[in-house]
């Protein structure tokens, strides 16, 4: 499966956030940062500066979800990466 043009194929990653004062967010806190952990499974066919296993912040309003066989990706685009980890 392949991707095209800046579109990219990620799974999200559900991580605990944690304050600087070592307290735990609830999920409903944490819902409300405004970027989302991902993973890339495949960038899209004219995607140059991320590849694919990289770990990325993004708009968590962008993209949507799909279900590929029995998986679920969401589909965002290039311009909503902010962070390359």
């Amino acid at each position: 499966m392949k991707p095209i043009g800046k579109n990219i194929l990620i799974n999200i990653i559900e991580e605990e956030i944690e304050t600087s004062s070592g307290i735990l967010l609830s999920a409903e806190e944490s819902n409300q940062l405004r970027y989302k952990k991902g993973f890339i499974v495949e960038p899209g066919s004219d995607v140059t500066v991320i590849s694919k296993g990289d770990t990325i912040y993004y708009d968590k309003r962008a993209g949507y979800t799909m279900m590929i066989g029995s998986e679920s990706y969401t589909i965002i685009s290039e311009r909503d990466v902010v962070v390359v980890l």
